[in-house]
């Protein structure tokens, strides 16, 4: 596979992507290509509300295209696993402006 500098270390690893429309999607990452584009398995989207928890909407087998990835993460899973994202509070992220 060729794509994005440092993706292929990030393979069969849990990542967190942002978009350009600021969704946040989690998954573990399962391929990419020459464009960026990237496929996530047992992924879910995390939705922030400043009134409520973060809602986890799950996706399952989900791509992304390459375009549409503003930043993607390596997630410390072990951390992860530690937040109370039902009490955790945040705005909502703005779509990235070009």
């Amino acid at each position: 596979m060729s794509g994005g500098p440092g993706l292929e270390s990030l393979v069969d690893q849990t990542i967190s992507v942002i978009t350009n429309d600021g969704r946040n999607i989690v998954g573990v990452l399962k391929g990419f290509d020459q464009a960026t584009n990237i496929i996530l398995d047992e992924s879910h989207e995390r939705v922030y509300s400043t009134k409520e928890g973060v809602q986890q909407l799950v996706l399952g087998l989900y791509i992304i295209r390459g375009d549409n990835i503003s930043v993607v993460g390596e997630l410390d899973e072990d951390l992860d696993a530690h937040l109370d994202l039902s009490k955790l509070r945040a705005h909502p992220l703005k779509p990235v402006i070009h």
